[in-house]
C-alpha cells in the first residue's frame, strides 16, 4: 500500500484486461471529441494567425510553460520542417537573459490553455516593445495572454481525459494538433516544394524517400550492359559479378531494348548454355526518369515485383544511364555505417 503522499504501484494489478483497454479508450474517446470541437470553432482568428505567418519575414518565436512549453518545442520542430522558420524560447530562461534571442519583426507564438501563466508576461511585454505580433492560444478569451495578443486562437473548454481533470491531456492534445494545422496550412498555401522538404530532411527514411534517383544510381561499370547477341554464358558471368540479379540489353545506339532478370533465367535455364541474350531478354523493361524521387522508384518496384530499374533521361528515354537497386533505396540498419 503506497503511503498519502506516495503512489500505490500494485493497485492496478488486479484490473481486468478489458478494464485496462476500456480506461485507454475512455482516455482516446475524450480527447478525439475535444479534437472535432476544436475543428468545429476555428474562426477568424485561425486565418488570421496563418496571414501573420504568411507575412512573417522573420521567425516565429513558440513559447510555453510546462506542459504547454513540452508541446511548444514540438510545433516550433514542424513549423521549420514545414519551411517557416521556428525556435522555442523558454519563458523563464527568456526572463534570465534568453530575451535576446527575440529579435525585431519575429512572431511570438503563445502557449497557455488557462491564459494566465504568470511566466509569460515577461516575453510577452518585451515582445510588444521590440516590434513582434503576438499569436496566442488559449481557452479564455478575457484571459491576460489573449488580451495582451494580436491574434487570438480559442481552443474549447474542454475536460481533460485526466480522472482528476488536472494533469494536461486533453488540452496538449488540442495545442499539438493545432500547431499541425497551423504549420500545415502555412506549409500549404506557400506551396513548399518536395525539393525544399527534401533539402529540409537530408537525414534518415523522409530525406531518402526525397532524393533524386540521381543521386543513388549505379553509372558505369556499376552496371551490366550486354549486346543482344552476347552468349548467355557470358551475360551470366557478368550478372554474377555485379551481383544485381539484372543486365540491359542494349543495341549498337545504346539504347535498351531489353533486359535478363533472374527470372528469364528461371524462365530459360535450357538455352542458358546456347542462346544470345537477345532470345532470353523480356523486352519493353521498367525504366525511370533520373529526376524520380526514391520513394516513387521503390512504390514503382514493390508494385511490379520488380527489384530494379535502369534510369533515363528526358532527353534520351531509351538510353539508361544508371541502374537504381532496391537495396539502394533503404536506409541503413541501426548499427550500419
Amino acid at each position: 500500500m503506497g503511503t498519502e503522499n506516495e503512489p500505490d504501484h500494485g493497485a492496478g494489478i488486479a484490473a481486468t484486461t478489458i478494464e485496462l483497454i476500456s480506461r485507454g479508450r475512455t482516455v482516446i474517446e475524450t480527447e478525439a471529441s475535444a479534437l472535432g470541437r476544436l475543428a468545429q470553432i476555428l474562426d477568424d482568428g485561425f486565418a488570421s494567425a496563418v496571414r501573420l505567418l504568411l507575412e512573417n519575414r522573420m521567425r516565429v518565436i513558440v513559447t510555453g510553460m510546462g506542459k504547454s512549453g513540452n508541446i511548444a518545442c514540438k510545433i516550433a520542430a514542424t513549423l521549420s520542417a514545414t519551411g517557416t522558420p521556428a525556435t522555442f524560447v523558454h519563458p523563464v530562461d527568456a526572463a534570465h537573459g534568453d530575451l535576446g534571442m527575440i529579435m525585431p519583426g519575429d512572431v511570438l507564438l503563445v502557449l497557455s490553455n488557462s491564459g494566465k501563466t504568470h511566466e509569460l508576461r515577461f516575453i510577452m511585454d518585451y515582445a510588444r516593445t521590440v516590434g513582434c505580433r503576438i499569436i496566442a492560444v488559449a481557452s479564455r478569451l478575457d484571459s491576460p495572454v489573449m488580451r495582451g495578443a494580436d491574434v487570438q486562437i480559442l481552443l474549447p473548454d474542454a475536460r481533460e481525459a485526466c480522472p482528476a481533470n488536472i494533469a494536461p491531456t486533453t488540452s496538449t492534445t488540442l495545442m499539438l494538433a493545432l500547431g499541425d494545422a497551423l504549420a500545415v496550412t502555412v506549409m500549404g498555401v506557400r506551396g513548399v516544394s518536395l525539393e525544399k522538404l527534401g533539402a529540409l530532411h537530408p537525414g534518415g527514411p523522409i530525406g531518402l524517400n526525397l532524393t533524386p534517383v540521381s543521386g543513388l544510381m549505379r553509372t558505369g561499370d556499376g552496371m551490366e550492359l550486354v549486346a543482344p547477341d552476347l552468349p548467355m554464358r557470358n551475360v551470366l558471368l557478368g550478372m554474377t559479378e555485379k551481383r544485381l540479379g539484372i543486365a540491359g540489353v542494349v543495341d549498337a545506339g545504346g539504347e535498351l531494348i531489353g533486359v535478363i532478370t533472374d527470372g528469364d533465367l528461371r524462365r530459360h535455364v535450357d538455352q542458358l548454355l546456347s542462346a544470345p541474350a537477345r532470345e532470353v531478354m523480356t523486352t519493353h523493361p521498367q525504366t525511370i526518369l533520373d529526376t524520380t524521387y526514391a520513394g516513387e522508384a521503390l512504390r514503382i518496384m514493390t508494385e511490379r515485383r520488380i527489384t530494379a530499374l535502369f534510369v533515363v533521361t528526358e532527353d534520351q528515354p531509351r538510353t539508361p544511364i544508371g541502374l537504381v537497386h532496391i537495396h539502394d533505396l533503404s536506409p541503413p540498419s541501426f548499427g550500419e555505417v
